[in-house]
């Protein structure tokens, strides 16, 4: 199953993963980028690729690559080589089925070279990596819509009326049939610091009420488009909605609205359309405690408009900034400037991630504390508590 979109392939990935294992369907998962380990990209069932088995892989890949740069074919990127080591991982391992996430746009990412999958998932489509896909919403779902086969079902979020006529025309040149999630399809029926229970209508089954153990409203379009997906191919894999139903509700997907300690989240919403997610969550909290806040962004992001987003809906009482992404790092201190400069009193700057991570911390009380800006600041906090439970 091949997934595509701006924001949320890999929410949409991690549910339809659970769904295979939940279902007794060997699943592999192949997903970008990692927040801790390489290793993060290659799971099946749940389990990412041992050490010795990505050692394994990588050598073989390796071997080939040689080869090619010998005969002058030139070297495949590190995406490339990635999935080439994901397809040798799943077929060694003979999974009955693979969920695999596209890297960058569609028409001509490396994940596209899968001739005819069961499926083709687009998710939402908003404005990133406009250097290379277009500047328009227009323009990228095209890129998105590139991963479209003849004939092959495809099971897209609607939401965006002029992605969604240029998915359904591409999908009607190719005789390929057409499922749209509309919002009207996911209710919410309960929410609180726990997840959410929504209820999903559609043609295609009875009303079914899903949870998802996550507080991010936006999560419900992503699970809803997994389930619909799955009910779509029902005929194909014979799972049980009742066991859909569990595979939803034990999805994990790490950094996406991840309740990492009591009143702590991070999420890795790091363009202008994730961070209106984030906020769309955030100012639920808002109203009945303080928020705090860590932020980072690379450079190559509106960060400027992230932040301007950010002040006005939730008017953080503490701002903690730091620094992340190397050579497309955003100095801490600049960003602190850019809050002060959106009306934030209480912001101080810390470029080293997991000081300022303490920092926040502290300066949380009893309020809740949201990092959200970057997927390399999730990353970075991930791996100190992973540490810090070791020791």
């Amino acid at each position: 199953i091949h997934v595509a979109g701006t924001n949320g392939k890999g929410s949409t990935c991690a549910y339809l993963a659970s769904m295979f294992r939940e279902g007794g369907r060997a699943c592999g998962l192949f997903i970008s980028p990692h927040l801790v380990t390489i290793r993060e990209r290659f799971q099946i069932d749940g389990r990412m690729i041992s050490e010795e088995d990505f050692v394994e892989i990588f050598g073989r890949v390796k071997e080939q690559i040689e080869r090619f740069v010998e005969n002058g074919e030139g070297h495949p990127s590190y995406f490339e080589t990635l999935f080439v080591m994901g397809m040798l991982y799943f077929r060694k391992k003979q999974v009955e089925y693979v969920v695999l996430e596209t890297g960058l746009g569609g028409r001509l990412d490396a994940t596209n070279t899968v001739e005819r999958p069961l499926a083709s998932i687009i998710t939402s489509i908003s404005l990133d990596h406009t250097e290379w896909l277009g500047d328009t919403v227009t323009a990228i779902a095209g890129e998105k819509a590139g991963i479209i086969k003849a004939g092959v079902p495809v099971i897209y979020d609607g939401h965006v009326p002029e992605a969604s006529a240029v998915i359904r025309g591409r999908a009607e040149a190719l005789l390929a049939p057409v499922y749209e999630l509309e919002e009207a399809m996911a209710e919410v029926v309960a929410a609180d610091r726990e997840g959410i229970a929504f209820r999903f209508r559609s043609p295609y089954c009875k009303d079914t009420v899903l949870h998802i153990p996550y507080i991010a409203p936006y999560q419900m379009m992503n699970a809803a488009l997994a389930f619909l997906t799955m009910l779509v191919l029902q005929g194909e894999h014979g799972i049980s909605v009742e066991r859909l139903q569990k595979g939803i509700a034990s999805t994990c997907w790490p950094g996406r609205m991840e309740t990492v300690m009591p009143g702590v989240i991070i999420d890795g919403a790091h363009n202008a359309d994730g961070v209106a997610r984030f906020v769309e969550t955030a100012r639920r909290f808002a109203g009945e405690c303080a928020i705090t806040l860590l932020f980072s962004a690379v450079a190559d992001k509106e960060y400027g408009r992230m932040i301007g987003e950010i002040c006005e809906a939730i008017h953080p009482v503490h701002v903690v900034t730091t620094q992340v992404g190397g050579e497309r790092a955003v100095s801490a201190e600049s960003l602190a400037e850019a809050f002060i400069g959106c009306g934030c009193d209480a912001v101080e700057s810390e470029p080293d991630t997991v000081r300022a991570f303490r920092l926040a911390l502290q300066k949380r009380g009893s309020g809740m504390l949201f990092c959200v800006g970057s997927l390399y600041l999730v990353g970075e906090i991930k791996a100190y508590l992973e540490r810090s439970t070791d020791d």
